[in-house]
C-alpha cells in the first residue's frame, strides 16, 4: 500500500509527515482492500485543508476533508471522517446477504397449528 502526501504553498516538517503516515496506515485494520492513500494539504497563511482520497480495490474510492490552525488537527478531522467512511461501507459490504435476523426466519420456520 502507498501513502503520497503532496503540500501546496509550502511544506510539512518531517515529523508530522511520519506521523501522519503512520496514522493513516491504520485505515488497514478498518478495510484490508485498501490500495493507496492520497494525502493534499493546502497550506494558507492562517488555515491548513487536508484531503484524503482512499483508493480500495473493486473501484471503490473514498474522500475526506478537513481544516484546522495546522496540519495535524486538520488530518486529524479528515482521518475521522474517512474512518466512519470505510467502517460504514465495510458494513455494507458484509451485511448484504442478511435481509432479517435469524430469529424472525426462525420463527417462521415453525409450524403453526
Amino acid at each position: 500500500m502507498q501513502v503520497q502526501i503532496a503540500c501546496r504553498h509550502g511544506s510539512l516538517r518531517p515529523d508530522v509527515q511520519e506521523a501522519v503516515v503512520r496514522k493513516a496506515e491504520k485505515l488497514l485494520t478498518y478495510f484490508e482492500r485498501v490500495t493507496a492513500i492520497n494525502l493534499a494539504f493546502d497550506l494558507a497563511a492562517d488555515l491548513v485543508k487536508c484531503e484524503i482520497l482512499v483508493d480500495a480495490e473493486h473501484k471503490h474510492n473514498f474522500v475526506a476533508h478537513g481544516e484546522g490552525p495546522d496540519g495535524q488537527t486538520s488530518f486529524d478531522q479528515a482521518l475521522h471522517r474517512m474512518e466512519q467512511q470505510v467502517k460504514r461501507y465495510k458494513e455494507k459490504v458484509q451485511d448484504h446477504r442478511r435481509d432479517r435476523p435469524l430469529g424472525q426466519l426462525a420463527g417462521e420456520a415453525e409450524p403453526s397449528d
